[in-house]
């Protein structure tokens, strides 16, 4: 299985047609504190309707967080929707929430994944390889939780 762009797109071009996918503001606002103390505030949140082919429940937690390089913390809120049709067509991806430090400026995503395979191989993804290079250098980082 390979992460690839292209299919990537073509496969969230489905979801559209199809009612797949969904953007709840439901969380918007709400703080989200990690393990480590730290707080975000949720700006967006995307889930895609499970297919009858997938498992009933993710297995795969993965969160990355990371301090971007050259832009304000308001342009990449902005900035961020722009990938989304890249990523959520990726086999496996289930959902993702989007958050942000608004005093460190510090991003953090949590996505839901099928199985850990999957979200081991978003964490060697072209996705990835954006963000690091979008990002200070070494602020890059990700945990990946199997959930069965």
């Amino acid at each position: 299985m390979v992460f690839n762009p292209f299919w990537s797109f073509i496969r969230t071009l489905g979801y559209l047609f199809t009612s797949t996918i969904r953007f709840p503001n439901n969380r918007k606002g709400d703080i989200f504190r990690s393990d480590d103390g730290v707080q975000f505030e949720i700006f967006r949140q995307v889930v895609i309707k499970p297919t009858k082919n997938q498992p009933k429940y993710p297995g795969a937690l993965f969160r990355v967080r990371f301090r971007l390089a050259g832009m304000s913390p308001q342009k990449n809120i902005k900035f961020s929707i722009l990938p989304i049709p890249f990523i959520i067509g990726l086999s496996g991806f289930r959902s993702k929430l989007w958050m942000v430090n608004k005093t460190s400026g510090e991003f953090q995503g949590v996505y839901e994944w099928d199985t850990k395979e999957h979200a081991e191989l978003y964490a060697r993804s072209f996705a990835m390889n954006f963000m690091r290079k979008r990002s200070v250098p070494g602020s890059v980082t990700y945990t990946i939780l199997e959930l069965n």
